[in-house]
């Protein structure tokens, strides 16, 4: 869904933002923006939603952490995890995306610290994480319609419905990035708006002794965790669009550090008024609960506007999401990882294959369950970001003078510390996930071990053609220039 944050909060969000803000890009010495190119770039506005909808979407999905451990601890969730996971990723995240703006992400960064071989190794597990968490977003909007549509319940029309409006989502990712990212705006107001006026509602009704309502003995810590952490990760995914940024080293973290804003407020106010307006009955705190509360505090109107909005949460997501996977194998292919097609753009500048290729897994993956969905992309999210985690240690040690627009303003060793935890967070999760899922994510690691050599033999032989972008700034050049 910790540490050396002391450093973070002591700084104004200027400051924060503008910390080693000396270029727009270029590990080393400037050099123009490494993908120049005739496509209108994203500015900070659509970046903020889009940030959001990679992370949160609205609080559809936090019901859970009150069923698990009662207000209290699910409130406190909210406001702790994002000090001890979001933050550093967050962070991180800014200053290497800041460091290398290009659409291979978290592939480049942990290419240049570990070699090529991990940084596909890290391409292939968070496409496929992203994949397994975009097939959810299609199930999730037709849930949302099964009360006033039953024929969407199961059968033939509801896996009609899941390909139709995956499709339709699809082709919107296709005309462009930046409708996309103003579409998320709009989806995002649409999303927002009934919470805040269930606030202005529910106000005068507020008991704050509910609140604090707790029964350790009770606590379902696994499902409470893998709640905090779905509904709070996956902030590295933005990177991947980092070459469609618009002035990236200044753009990026500020973009950052706006949209955890928003995703705090956006968990902590419904979580408030569910709470604190009603009397507390953990039972029924499950997916959907907010559209109940929403009518007991309003009315059947509101009721139904907040189960629209929770249909179109789901919109954006996938869009974000899709946006995410489909770039990254697009930067993968520009940096001679993948064969050369997955480079071509549309005439709308979008990784035509790359978009097709993400929307087939998604198909493909939308037959389990959301639970098997939640901890399969868990897990292999984990895995990678434990390599993420290391590429940035890494990097700060072997190259301490690269040009870096964007420096979280800790020395080597606070940066190590602000790892620790998050770090022993990821290996909790991957310890506490079923062994199903286990067996799952396991193949899925071998077959990227496998695939690698595969293609490099692919390669050699001729028989798909790979090439590197010339507008891309060399790695181990750039970076051992200093």
């Amino acid at each position: 869904m910790q540490k050396q944050r002391n450093s973070f909060q002591l700084q104004t969000p200027s400051t924060i933002m503008d910390a080693n803000n000396a270029a727009d890009y270029s590990p080393i010495s400037s050099p123009p923006s490494p993908k120049p190119n005739n496509y209108r770039k994203v500015s900070i506005l659509p970046l903020v939603f889009l940030i959001f909808y990679e992370v949160s979407g609205g609080p559809f999905g936090v019901e859970d952490s009150v069923n698990a451990a009662g207000p209290l601890l699910a409130i406190l969730g909210f406001l702790v995890f994002p000090l001890v996971w979001s933050i550093p990723e967050a962070l991180i995240t800014a200053e290497l995306s800041t460091m290398f703006p290009e659409n291979g992400g978290y592939v480049v960064w942990v290419s240049s610290a570990l070699g090529p071989f991990w940084g596909f190794q890290q391409g292939w597990m968070k496409w496929l994480s992203g994949v397994i968490d975009n097939a959810l977003y299609p199930v999730l909007f037709l849930d949302y319609l099964k009360p006033a549509i039953p024929a969407l319940e199961d059968g033939f029309i509801r896996m009609v419905a899941v390909l139709v409006l995956t499709v339709m989502l699809t082709l919107l990712n296709y005309r462009g990035l930046t409708i996309v990212g103003w579409a998320a705006i709009l989806l995002g107001v649409i999303s927002l708006l009934p919470f805040l006026l269930m606030g202005v509602i529910a106000f005068p009704k507020l008991e704050p002794s509910r609140w604090l309502v707790v029964d350790f003995g009770k606590v379902n810590w696994t499902l409470y965790l893998n709640t905090l952490f779905w509904n709070l990760n996956y902030w590295d995914s933005i990177s991947t669009l980092a070459g469609e940024v618009e002035n990236p080293g200044k753009t990026l973290p500020k973009s950052l550090f706006y949209a955890l804003i928003l995703t705090i407020f956006s968990y902590l106010i419904p979580l408030l008024v569910g709470t604190g307006a009603l009397p507390v009955d953990q039972d029924r705190w499950t997916d959907g609960y907010f559209s109940e509360i929403a009518k007991v505090l309003g009315g059947v109107w509101l009721m139904y506007w907040v189960q629209a909005a929770s249909a179109v949460s789901n919109m954006g997501m996938f869009m974000a999401e899709m946006s995410s996977d489909s770039f990254q194998l697009l930067g993968m292919a520009e940096r001679g990882m993948l064969p050369e097609f997955f480079s071509k753009r549309s005439r709308y500048g979008t990784p035509s294959i790359g978009i097709l290729f993400s929307a087939s897994g998604v198909v493909l993956l939308s037959w389990m369950s959301f639970q098997e969905i939640v901890a399969a992309e868990n897990f292999l999210y984990c895995f990678g970001m434990i390599m993420e985690f290391v590429a940035f240690i890494k990097l700060r040690i072997d190259y301490p003078g690269a040009m870096r627009p964007f420096k979280i303003p800790l020395g080597t060793g606070g940066a190590v510390v602000m790892c620790i935890l998050p770090g022993l967070l990821l290996v909790v999760v991957m310890v506490i996930a079923p062994l199903k899922v286990m067996a799952i994510s396991a193949a899925a690691i071998v077959v990227g071990l496998g695939m690698h050599p595969c293609l490099q033999y692919a390669e050699r032989n001729h028989w798909l053609k790979f090439s590197k972008s010339s507008e891309l700034v060399d790695i181990h050049s750039s970076l051992t220039s200093v």
